[in-house]
């Protein structure tokens, strides 16, 4: 387990050091120890605080084999950032923030690739191949994108964090992370805004010192998460070995067991006797229900227009009260007749969801009166 950074430590390495109070950021204000001599002084305790908290989220990422990328592009920090991350095989920017590393990292992987592609040409002879000019400016190409991009050619997608050393100089680096949703880490002086950074160590990010304490602390962090990975790997390939051999021997030990057949008989029984009796309570049932539905049929002749054959033929083809009548289109009941006898096909049943209504309604005067005024069921 990594040591502890102690207060004493990060004040021997002029962490505490914080900016002109005049240059000051007001979301500072719960880290500033104090103001002397027109500087701020940042509070050790709670940067050793901060510190432990980014510390035990970074091994957290680390563990679960996400890559963390670091930013540092200051001339103070480049040096330390490249030599502190190499060493726990993380991508890292310390030349010139590319616009769209983040936001736009499909593009960043294709020049990626072109890179890729240029060694496979020296390899496989084909850069021999080409014209004295050509070579000259493919070898260009190759420097310059070995300087821009060369520390993450291993970064396959997106970072699981980011840690920027600066956050005033990497603003552009804040926003994309910001956009795309990625825990930002940070070293924040006095005149940084800590509000979008996720985790913010209140520290001076100026003094290569400064900046070495504190990177030592995080990879030694993110080392841990990465050695927890590999022993969790490790057991987990130990514990499948017995597990397999167990169940080799499981399975030959299975016998599988003999089909009964007696018991499988009576089983057959009951389902036919139940399909049996199934079919009689269903008809049962039904002819409850036609006596019900007889009895409650009503007599459909009392509408204008309609007559026995007529009352029959609605009756048969469900329509058999005031209410389902009142409710049926006049088409589909022109339908009905037609179906039924050729000889009705005359009939105009347009008023008659009209009159049963109001039959169904008990309308019995307004309907009496309706039909005197009616001729053949239809309005005069």
């Amino acid at each position: 387990m990594a040591s502890k950074t102690e207060v004493k430590d990060l004040l021997e390495a002029c962490v505490h050091f914080g900016h002109l109070t005049r240059k000051w950021n007001p979301n500072m204000a719960p880290y500033i120890y104090m103001e002397r001599n027109g500087i701020h002084v940042i509070n050790l305790y709670k940067t050793v605080a901060k510190l432990e908290e980014a510390n035990e989220a970074l091994k957290k990422i680390a563990s679960s084999g996400r890559k963390i990328l670091f930013v540092a592009t200051k001339k103070q920090a480049k040096d330390i950032v490249a030599d502190k991350v190499s060493k726990v095989n993380m991508p890292y920017i310390t030349e010139r923030w590319p616009g769209g590393m983040l936001t736009n990292f499909v593009t960043i992987r294709k020049a990626v690739k072109k890179m890729a592609s240029i060694d496979r040409m020296k390899k496989d002879g084909t850069f021999n191949t080409l014209s004295k000019k050509e070579r000259l400016q493919v070898d260009r190409l190759r420097a310059k994108l070995e300087k821009n991009l060369g520390s993450i050619a291993d970064m396959t997608r997106l970072p699981g964090a980011i840690f920027i050393v600066d956050t005033m100089r990497e603003h552009i680096a804040v926003k994309e992370a910001q956009k795309l949703n990625i825990p930002i880490f940070a070293m924040v002086d006095t005149n940084s805004d800590p509000r979008p950074i996720d985790f913010a160590i209140p520290a001076n990010d100026d003094a290569g010192k400064s900046i070495e304490v504190i990177l030592t602390s995080v990879t030694d962090a993110v080392a841990e998460g990465l050695a927890e990975r590999k022993s969790e790997k490790q057991e987990g390939k130990q514990d499948e070995t017995p597990k397999a051999a167990a169940k080799e021997v499981a399975k030959e030990k299975e016998v599988k067991p003999e089909p009964v057949q007696e018991k499988e008989e009576p089983k057959a029984k009951e389902k036919v006797e139940v399909k049996k009796e199934e079919p009689v309570a269903e008809a049962k049932e039904e002819k409850k229900t036609a006596k019900k539905t007889t009895s409650k049929a009503e007599d459909l002749t009392k509408i204008e227009g309609i007559g026995p054959k007529a009352a029959e033929a609605l009756t048969n083809s469900g329509i058999k009260t005031y209410a389902e009548l009142a409710k049926a289109d006049a088409e589909k009941i022109k339908e009905i007749l037609t179906e039924a006898s050729s000889r009705m096909a005359h009939l105009d049943p347009t008023s008659w969801p009209k009159q049963a209504k109001m039959a169904a309604d008990g309308k019995w005067d307004e309907l009496q009166e309706w039909q005197d005024n009616a001729k053949g069921g239809v309005e005069a």
